[in-house]
């Protein structure tokens, strides 16, 4: 299993369809996943500190996965079938859970778990950023530092 640290989110025009980019720890390899604009928005508050007055659905999960005597140990990007990829939640004692991808990668950012994934998922999925493209990386990382959470809001639906 390969190591990967959460670069943030993103929204991928001209589709506005947000992503999430994980990039391989020890290597040049980056893992883009499509998300939805919720988990968008979960991801982007954990990744600021931002602490709600309420525990939003991923603060719950942790909540309740720690009052059931659990831990979140490490998060998994097993693989990618269909377009879709699929990870596990795995806890202290071995136990381990079905997750979205977007969902588990929420829930590694607010416990400081580990998220990796094996190195046939990223030698298929995975692509390498030219050292050029080093540049659009730092300034991803400089517009993470200035995204709201808001700025993945979904505008109202309008009735006709």
């Amino acid at each position: 299993m390969k190591p990967l640290d959460v670069l943030g989110v993103r929204v991928e025009l001209p589709t506005n369809q947000p992503i999430v980019l994980l990039r391989e720890r020890d290597g040049s390899r980056h893992l883009p996943i499509w998300i939805g604009a919720a988990e968008a928005t979960a991801i982007a508050y954990a990744q600021q500190g931002v602490t709600p007055p309420r525990p939003l659905t991923h603060d719950l999960l942790v909540n309740v996965v720690s009052a059931l005597g659990h831990t979140i140990e490490r998060v998994r990007i097993d693989r990618l079938d269909g377009g879709v990829f699929y990870a596990t939640l795995v806890l202290s004692g071995g136990v381990e859970i079905d997750s979205r991808s977007s969902d588990a990668i929420a829930l590694a950012i607010r416990v400081g778990a580990e998220v990796v994934a094996p190195e046939a998922l990223l030698e298929s999925a995975g692509i390498t950023i030219a050292e050029e493209a080093e540049d659009e990386v730092e300034r991803f990382k400089e517009f993470l530092d200035h995204v709201s959470p808001e700025d993945f809001e979904q505008p109202p639906t309008r009735e006709v």
